[in-house]
């Protein structure tokens, strides 16, 4: 066997962490392009196709914190390791599925797996390399797979679906998985901690939401009064309760409660919410605006989301760490969401025969830049003054903010898409009516925006810039 000096054997352990990062971010986007196919292949209403995204979203967002701590205590390699299996096992069930039910149960079940890989990862990044550059290093190669892991999202997924099928955005997760699980012979087993893992608490919170996002998408279509709908929305009300009584009550907390005692941190998770609210439900209605009414191929869908990926690595990695310098985290925060806001009023303009150099990727890239912003500006706002035993819960929230807020805005704006529709004249052509849905619902994200701004100068101290905040990669979708 041949043996590896230790910088060759800390190198594959990057390699290795770094794909795996790539592959759970790029599920994120990967089946946004397809959705048009998937909702014909398997009968899936375009009403229900936020499912397939939402799905994810809620399973990885809501864990997200129980398996980082289920990685403290049980080994941060094995937990790796297991949630690849199931990862890995999900993408098989996903692209077999016969019906929408199964597909969806999948996609829930890879946000199970994505869960627990995630925060491994980036544990065992830290247990790899010493604190300082070459950490930091390291950290930037990791945070680079997220930006690029949307790109190779949106471009791998309209590619297989144009060229092989929709059921290969599934399949092709199997051969990246078992070569990254292959090559978890270079990791570290990573330290371990003692003490209990909140599963009570982390079940209760993913049920909420989930029973939530049903109750808003059930009103969108049966209306607020309907029987389904109001049960949904009171056994979300009644868990969420019993999410505060248990956090309150358990020894080991998902949620420790000097997380969000500080008011900075607080409104930097609640602008990361509100973020992923809005950039989830984008991808969404662009999507369906430029397959369902452009009549773009896959292949040219994905190409066409250059400009917001071009945008959001501005933004991430010139903008905002030179605007981090020189200003307040509050102010920086603003800054991205105006721009973000004001993306959102030009996709408003978009009509069906237009030319896309007019609208269509020209607000895509002002939107990728103002979100850029955004993400480096909340990330470190989220992270800022924490004690250092609560740091990793700390950037874990940020990263579950970002989820559970793509989750419920999505519920809310395709919601908002589909009364604009509805509601236009009798004899309004379909192009019209549908684009009307798209652009209301855009206009809705910028809301989301707009309320991000508002949230950062009401919660977010004026104080310098955040020089010395720890660098934490976001995990966008």
């Amino acid at each position: 066997m041949t043996s590896h000096t230790p910088q060759e054997r800390s190198g594959l352990a990057l390699l290795v962490i770094a794909a795996a990062q790539l592959l759970m971010v790029m599920d994120g986007t990967i089946v946004t392009v397809g959705l048009p196919v998937i909702g014909t292949g398997l009968g899936i209403p375009e009403a229900d196709l936020d499912w397939v995204l939402t799905s994810y979203a809620l399973a990885f967002g809501g864990l997200l914190l129980a398996g980082g701590r289920a990685g403290d205590l049980f080994g941060r390699r094995r937990m790796f390791r297991a949630g690849l299996v199931v990862f890995l096992a999900a993408s098989l069930l996903g692209g077999v599925a016969g019906d929408g039910t199964i597909l969806i149960a999948a996609r829930v079940l890879q946000g199970v797996g994505a869960a627990i890989v995630a925060p491994a990862a980036l544990s065992l990044l830290a247990d790899t390399f010493p604190a300082g550059p070459q950490r930091n290093k390291a950290l930037g190669v990791y945070g680079a797979m997220g930006g690029l892991g949307s790109v190779v999202g949106l471009l791998l997924g309209g590619a297989l679906t144009e060229y092989l099928g929709w059921r290969w955005i599934m399949f092709v997760n199997i051969p990246i998985a078992l070569l990254v699980l292959a090559g978890t012979v270079a990791l570290v087993p990573g330290t371990r901690e003692r003490g209990g893992i909140d599963l009570p608490g982390a079940v209760t919170v993913t049920l909420a939401l989930g029973s939530l996002v049903y109750a808003i998408n059930r009103a969108g279509s049966h209306g607020i009064g309907d029987g389904l709908t109001l049960a949904f929305g009171a056994a979300a009300v009644a868990l969420l309760a019993a999410f505060v009584v248990i956090q309150r009550k358990a020894s080991s907390p998902m949620l420790p409660s000097g997380v969000l005692a500080d008011r900075g941190r607080l409104g930097a998770n609640l602008v990361m919410l509100l973020m992923g609210a809005g950039q989830l439900a984008t991808f969404y209605f662009l999507t369906l605006y430029m397959q369902t009414i452009k009549q773009y191929s896959p292949m040219i869908t994905g190409l066409a989301y250059l400009p917001f990926a071009i945008g959001i690595g501005i933004g991430s990695g010139l903008i905002g760490p030179r605007l981090q310098a020189r200003a307040s985290t509050r102010t920086v925060l603003a800054t991205g969401m105006v721009v973000a806001a004001a993306a959102m009023g030009w996709f408003s303009l978009l009509t069906p025969d237009q030319n896309p150099l007019l609208v269509l990727l020209p607000a895509q890239l002002a939107g990728g830049i103002g979100l850029g912003i955004g993400f480096v500006a909340a990330t470190i706002g989220g992270v800022q003054g924490v004690a250092p035993r609560d740091s990793g819960i700390a950037s874990g929230l940020v990263n579950t903010s970002q989820q559970i807020g793509g989750a419920l805005g999505l519920a809310v704006l395709a919601g908002i898409a589909v009364a604009a529709t509805t509601s236009r004249p009798a004899g309004t052509p379909v192009p019209d009516a549908l684009t009307s849905g798209y652009t209301a619902g855009m206009l809705g994200a910028g809301a989301f925006y707009l309320a991000a701004i508002l949230t950062a100068v009401v919660l977010l101290r004026p104080r310098p810039a955040d020089q010395d905040a720890p660098a934490v990669p976001v995990l966008p979708h």
